[in-house]
């Protein structure tokens, strides 16, 4: 029979528990933390796949992939097909480093819930990458362009009307 343990941390006072050495409460979270912009609706399935990260890498993959699913439809897709829509994205112009990291985590995600394909349980360290890879993602989807665009905003209006007249230009020809 395994031991219950009660345990208070010596760092910040709180309560654990802990059955047959593994950890019940509070539920640890190891895998990385969801990116600041990240909308609430893709954050609830991403703190979703690192809650259960511990006990099912597998499970989170899946998770990892509805997440970036929902963001291809922030970005302006249908979201029916994820590969189809990662395929507009690139006519669209998206970075090969970008493209690379959604397919990755489609991949792998598609991959959990088909036998024999490609098992999580025995690669933690990919399991982990994926959470990487969505924050990545957002960063270079969603935070990157809102940053630049709040700096360009700050630009004097007169010096955003010059850009816009050289690219009207750019675009017409000499």
């Amino acid at each position: 029979i395994p031991s219950l343990v009660l345990a208070v941390c010596d760092h910040c006072r709180k309560f654990s528990v802990w059955l047959g050495g593994k950890m019940l409460f509070p539920q640890g979270r190891t895998a990385p933390p969801a990116h600041p912009d990240m909308s609430e609706d893709i954050k609830s399935d991403f703190e979703e796949a690192r809650a259960v990260f511990g006990d099912s890498p597998r499970s989170s993959a899946a998770l990892l992939r509805l997440a970036i699913q929902k963001l291809c439809i922030e970005l302006g897709l249908p979201g029916k097909n994820l590969n189809e829509d990662i395929g507009k994205l690139v006519e669209r112009g998206l970075p090969v480093r970008v493209q690379q990291s959604l397919d990755i985590v489609r991949v792998v995600g598609n991959n959990q819930v088909h036998p024999g394909v490609l098992d999580l349980r025995d690669d933690v360290a990919l399991a982990t990458t994926l959470f990487e890879l969505v924050n990545y993602i957002v960063e270079d989807q969603i935070a990157g362009p809102k940053h630049i665009a709040a700096v360009y905003a700050k630009l004097p209006e007169t010096a955003r009307q010059a850009i816009e007249d050289r690219d009207a230009k750019a675009k017409t020809g000499p």
